[in-house]
């Protein structure tokens, strides 16, 4: 829904959570009937690049029902929709990008601009649905292709929707990064020094960091991609050990 001019993403989303509900309701149940619902409006808040506006998508039909008056539930079973919403988007996730796919041709060139031999390990650290790891493999089709995400509803989606690659379960700050001849970040600019640090703590010398969109603050990049649409996002690269005196140290929030 990134191309929709907003509130029209917010505005589908609830009505398409509204169908569901009155469609399942007859026949499965109003408690049914809410959990369906709400999992669209979860669903549908991947695609939303702010918090507040994922925020507004996911809880806006479970509160707009609850408004309604016309739901008969148990106080207890308005709790689902908030447990729906942890399971896709865990707490600590909310600190780093949101789910954001990577755009069809942001990765163009990049293995001419870092160059693995055959058998490479390559991670997309937060790899959400896969678009990162869809990208990856057609810059690297010879490379060992590894994801971590979060969230298990993504994961399993995932993992399913790239076989191709290992998929895994897990926060990204606490992997190790040691093994990997490059590691692919989709992040914030908030989380870019504490990327750039832990980079430079465990992986090997002429190793890659690449970026989209968002450049590692105080670092020179080795290059810089331009994504193949216009407008599109830039690929920031960087090898591995930063030059000593633009060395990048986390800061205390991004340690936290």
């Amino acid at each position: 829904m990134p191309r929709l001019r907003w509130p029209l993403p917010a505005v589908l989303a609830w009505a398409a959570a509204w169908l569901v509900h009155a469609a399942a309701r007859p026949a499965l149940g109003a408690l049914t009937a809410l959990l369906l619902a709400s999992a669209v409006g979860a669903a549908a808040s991947l695609w939303a690049a702010a918090w507040w506006r994922r925020l507004l998508i996911a809880l806006g039909f479970p509160l707009s029902l609850l408004l309604s008056g016309t739901a008969a539930l148990p106080a207890w079973a308005w709790l689902l929709p908030l447990g729906l919403l942890l399971l896709l988007y865990p707490l600590h996730a909310w600190r780093d990008a949101p789910v954001f796919p990577t755009p069809r041709g942001a990765l163009a060139g990049l293995e001419r601009a870092a160059p693995l031999a055959a058998g490479a390990r390559v991670l997309d650290a937060g790899c959400g649905l896969g678009d990162g790891l869809l990208a990856l493999r057609q810059a690297y089709p010879g490379a060992r292709l590894e994801g971590i995400e979060g969230s298990w509803p993504l994961a399993l989606a995932c993992r399913l929707r790239c076989r191709f690659a290992r998929v895994r379960r897990g926060d990204i700050w606490a992997a190790d990064w040691g093994d990997y001849q490059l590691v692919y970040l989709f992040q914030r600019p908030e989380t870019m020094g504490r990327a750039a640090a832990k980079a430079q703590q465990q992986m090997a010398p002429g190793a890659w960091l690449a970026s989209l969109e968002f450049a590692v603050p105080g670092a020179v990049p080795q290059a810089r991609l331009q994504a193949q649409a216009a407008g599109g996002p830039p690929l920031w690269l960087y090898r591995l050990p930063f030059a000593p005196s633009v060395a990048v140290e986390a800061t205390p929030e991004e340690t936290n």
